[in-house]
């Protein structure tokens, strides 16, 4: 076997291997609906305090990558200190996404 037959085979492997882990971080996100009704300000932390974003349309859906405490906001489901990660540097209250519970539905942020 030629040492390019045998890089070409250890690529193909490789590529292989990253779809099927990729694949199955798809697979393990949750997208959860917003409060109907509301267009969500997504913030660049846990509280009112920090500077929004962008503000997610009437009838988004999200996905919650972490969660973490923050400033304690009343909303759509309740009141809670729970804010979720739903991106990068971007934060929304928990308390407009319909989770199912009251308590944390994803690992804590680091």
């Amino acid at each position: 076997m030629t040492a390019l037959k045998r890089r070409s085979i250890m690529l193909l492997g490789l590529t292989s291997a990253l779809l099927m882990v990729g694949a199955a971080n798809a697979e393990a996100v949750h997208y959860y609906d917003t409060a109907p009704g509301n267009r969500l300000n997504v913030r660049r932390g846990p509280g009112t305090q920090y500077g929004i974003v962008r503000v997610l349309p009437e009838g988004a859906k999200v996905a919650i990558y972490c969660q973490t405490p923050g400033e304690t906001v009343s909303g759509y489901y309740g009141t809670s200190n729970i804010w979720d990660n739903i991106a990068n540097g971007e934060f929304v209250s928990d308390t407009y996404v319909l989770t199912g519970r009251d308590g944390y539905v994803a690992s804590r942020c680091a």
